[in-house]
């Protein structure tokens, strides 16, 4: 096991921004601290389950089943999709303020609902694993420090992204914001629905 390299490349993963920290940013703009940090746990608690299903192999028959691999990709982009459309309709100047989802489910669902982590997990952790003596706990133990690296990242953007909340609170501007961000998760939605594995 190579566990030095692999937090390097973790790292790079883990900060790149994509679907988790548009979620995160929706959030903690819409709804605050408390709402941004359930967010990154949801998630993190996805990225756990991916983990422990790529130690069991199941997220390698995922990820090399055509069918699976769709239909988990279709339901994950629909809802980004969904999650959009909300933060967009809750923009509009005339709407009464919509009720707040839970975050914490978001987090999760639409971690468990992105099939390209299956892929992701199958195809990174083995690199860093001996193949001779490649076992479901050295998966696991990688899989552990790359969440890790999630949750401290991610609860620490959920804490900046909170703070940005006050500065950003003006009518306006968050309704610009909600917009924005509504319109990133549905074009992540419609990116995942047309990727390939």
């Amino acid at each position: 096991m190579h566990p030095l390299p692999f937090l390097a490349v973790s790292a790079i993963v883990v900060v790149t921004p994509g679907v988790d920290m548009a979620l995160v940013t929706k959030n903690a703009l819409l709804h605050g601290r408390g709402a941004a940090r359930a967010t990154a746990l949801g998630v993190n608690l996805g990225i756990l389950i991916w983990t422990l299903a790529a130690a069991l192999g199941l997220a390698a028959l995922i990820a090399a089943s055509a069918v699976a691999f769709t239909a988990i990709k279709l339901v994950g982009a629909l809802y980004l999709v969904y999650l959009g459309l909300r933060a967009l309709f809750r923009s509009q100047p005339a709407e009464p303020p919509a009720a707040r989802g839970n975050p914490f489910r978001e987090g999760l669902a639409s971690n468990l609902l992105n099939p390209k982590i299956a892929v992701f997990f199958t195809s990174l952790l083995p690199q860093f694993v001996d193949a001779r003596h490649a076992q479901a706990q050295h998966l696991l133990l990688l899989g552990v420090l790359f969440n890790c690296l999630g949750v401290v990242w991610l609860l620490a953007y959920a804490e900046l992204a909170a703070r940005s909340r006050n500065v950003l609170s003006r009518r306006r501007v968050k309704r610009a914001l909600d917009r924005l961000s509504g319109l990133a998760l549905v074009a992540l939605g419609l990116r995942l629905a047309t990727e390939r594995r």
